[in-house]
């Protein structure tokens, strides 16, 4: 039973958000400004299709951008539904597809128990194409070569598609890395991030029986962020509303920032041609700021040229006006929030209540060498995210080679470490004799001697291999 009756919760809504609930059949357009509530909307919008219209909980699809705002939203629904919210799927787009993709994936040549490469693991695999293609790395530089890469798997386009469209050498090297590095993932039974969206909509598009199931398996599909979503995305999305129909993009053009990252804009402005019969709701209401913030930030957005018109206003008051203060360089900027900080920690204004806000990593150098000769203490959020750590990172390694033995690339991590006098030659001559003779790298560390290793390194391989047979015993 659900923790709140509908009467409750909808009574709670200003009147934008209630329709933009109440709307239940047939596509939705909610566009919703910053700190206007659209999560609010989101939450109440499954909690009113189960506890009012009986929707099983299992078929809801929502999608946030974020691990972050999945948890969030799971919380809420939780706190409104009690336990049935655990059979919702609110997932991101990558972990959506990727259980979709491990109940698809023998259709496409992987077993179920792929591995995903994260950025790092993708990097090198990319460095290693290069090296196998003697390409000069200082001229194809493997971040680059793996933005081109993750770029078109964002347009969906295959290697052989990529190929048709590029002219020119650099484009072409590209096209070469990419038929390989694809090679080289299916044979560790290995997929990227853009692999799990681009693998998961071939799945949809080439096999009816897949498409038919997961349409007809979410009733109701919602989306957050929609402004944010690239080709793959979008077309993710497509697919599985073109049964039901019952799709709800939440989203606002004015705050589309992904761009270089393959997000396409025109998602959200031509979602009504997309989805014929759409009703479009603009939730205007802001319950962040002030109306001086709010005016501000109408007057500098109305000069965007592709957006959907709305102004934003607050019921929280005018409040103090927003300053523009021009600097001559950083050193002065700095200097000038130094000062800004020193006065209202004057006033008696604690440390806390004071946030400094940048838009790259690299302006924040010359603020923090001032806050220190200033010494006002500050602490900088972010750094290195838990799964990013190189500890963590290899304990994952361990874990993904005794779950799937194939997986080379987590091999090449773990060989040396810790440090087990594994280095770069006999690497190469493990990876050499794997290709020469049509195995995996893993099946190669028991063929030390024939692969012409020295006897310390013939020592040391074969502890390695010991030492994952015993852990896969275990």
């Amino acid at each position: 039973m659900p923790v709140a009756s509908p009467e409750t919760y909808l009574a709670s809504l200003n009147p934008a958000q209630r329709e933009a609930v109440l709307h239940t059949e047939g596509p939705l357009l909610v566009i919703a400004g910053a700190g206007s509530g659209k999560t609010r909307v989101l939450t109440h919008r499954v909690a009113h299709l189960i506890s009012a219209l009986g929707v099983k909980p299992n078929e809801i699809l929502a999608i946030t951008f974020t691990n972050k705002a999945a948890g969030e939203m799971r919380e809420r629904l939780t706190s409104m539904l009690g336990p049935v919210a655990r059979a919702i799927w609110i997932l991101t787009f990558h972990a959506a597809c990727g259980r979709i993709l491990r109940a698809e994936a023998e259709r496409l040549g992987y077993r179920s128990n792929f591995t995903i490469y994260d950025s790092a693991d993708q990097v090198r695999l990319v460095k290693q194409c290069l090296e196998e293609l003697d390409k000069d790395p200082k001229r194809f530089v493997p971040r680059g070569i793996h933005a081109q890469i993750s770029n078109a798997k964002n347009l969906l386009l295959t290697p052989a598609l990529y190929a048709e469209r590029v002219a020119s050498f650099y484009d072409q090297t590209v096209a070469e890395v990419y038929t390989l590095y694809q090679k080289r993932l299916h044979a560790s039974n290995a997929v990227d991030f853009d692999d799990m969206l681009m693998l998961t909509v071939e799945a949809l598009e080439r096999f009816p029986e897949a498409r038919a199931r997961w349409q007809k398996a979410f009733r109701y599909v919602l989306v957050d962020e929609y402004q944010d979503t690239n080709h793959a995305q979008y077309r993710f999305l497509q697919i599985l509303g073109e049964h039901h129909h019952n799709v709800c993009a939440v989203g606002d053009p004015d705050q589309s920032i992904y761009a270089f990252r393959g997000a396409d804009i025109r998602n959200i402005l031509e979602f009504e041609r997309d989805f014929p019969e759409t009703r479009t709701i603009a939730l205007e209401q802001n319950y962040r700021s002030t109306n001086a913030i709010l005016e501000s930030a109408n007057a500098v957005i109305a000069h965007n040229s592709e957006r959907k018109e709305k102004r934003l206003w607050s019921e929280l008051g005018d409040g103090d006006p927003v300053r523009v203060v021009e600097v001559e360089d950083e050193n002065a900027e700095a200097r000038y929030v130094a000062s800004q900080i020193a006065a209202l920690v004057e006033e008696g204004y604690s440390g806390s209540e004071v946030a400094i806000f940048y838009r790259m990593n690299a302006q924040s150098r010359q603020i923090e060498q001032t806050l220190r000769l200033s010494q006002i203490d500050y602490q900088v959020i972010g750094g290195p995210r838990f799964y990013e750590r190189a500890e963590v990172k290899d304990a994952i390694a361990y874990l993904q080679v005794l779950d799937n033995p194939t997986d080379a690339i987590s091999l090449l991590r773990i060989a040396n470490r810790p440090r087990r006098a594994i280095g770069d030659t006999t690497v190469s001559r493990l990876v050499s004799y794997a290709e020469a003779h049509g195995i995996s790298l893993h099946e190669a560390l028991g063929h030390p001697e024939e692969a012409g290793l020295a006897k310390p390194a013939v020592k040391s391989v074969t502890g390695l291999k010991n030492l994952l047979d015993s852990l896969r015993s275990a």
